[in-house]
């Protein structure tokens, strides 16, 4: 994950996210680096739009689930059909950001 935080503040700050910054970064906050990991962020990082990934996660907080009633429990199948649907189509847009985070 700390590779991670070392690509995102070299964004934040404007900076190419190249290997050498990243594990410039990396031991600046005490951390070897491991090249071969940062090998695998910088291509895992190539073609993806830091800011527009940013932008589309959803930075919302963990709620614990309320008390269902036995109707909202069991969905119709249909709604069953349509909330997957949405799912395979969120996951398919953010398969770029999910390599970041392994």
């Amino acid at each position: 994950m700390e590779y991670v935080y070392a690509a995102l503040l070299l964004h934040n700050s404007g900076k190419n996210i190249i290997e050498k910054d990243i594990t410039a970064v990396l031991k600046a906050a005490g951390i070897d680096a491991d090249p071969s990991r940062v090998k695998a962020l910088i291509a895992a990082l190539e073609g993806v739009n830091i800011g527009e990934a940013i932008s589309q996660a959803a930075f919302t907080p963990v709620q614990a689930p309320a008390a269902t009633t036995h109707a909202e429990a069991a969905p119709v199948a249909g709604e069953k059909k349509e909330e997957k649907k949405k799912e395979e189509a969120e996951e398919s847009g953010m398969e770029g950001l999910s390599a970041l985070f392994g």
